[in-house]
């Protein structure tokens, strides 16, 4: 395999995997927001409006990551390159 072809392979499974936890965070919403819209529906009030809003906005955000931003991950490659850097260079102690 090249190293484009590497380059590549490496990228699709990266936005995959972007992809399918948005699907993931997109259930996740659903059950439990369905969940809280009963509840709320049965005790005669309409409070779950906040909640589905709130994280409704969470999930947009995270959506537009997946979704529109250009691919590639240039940020977290070069957030991950310096880690890599700082790391090799012998970092005293263990910042976690």
């Amino acid at each position: 395999m090249s190293i484009d072809q590497a380059r590549i392979e490496k990228l699709a499974l990266r936005r995959a995997k972007a992809k399918l936890g948005w699907f993931a965070h997109a259930a996740v919403y659903a059950l439990v927001n369905l969940g809280l819209v009963a509840l709320s529906l049965a005790n005669g009030r309409s409070w779950a409006i906040y909640p589905l809003l709130g994280w409704g906005v969470g999930l947009l955000a995270h959506g537009l990551s997946v979704w529109m931003l250009p691919p590639g991950g240039a940020l977290l490659g070069r957030m991950v390159e310096r880690e890599r850097t700082r790391l090799a260079a012998g970092a005293k102690g263990d910042p976690w």
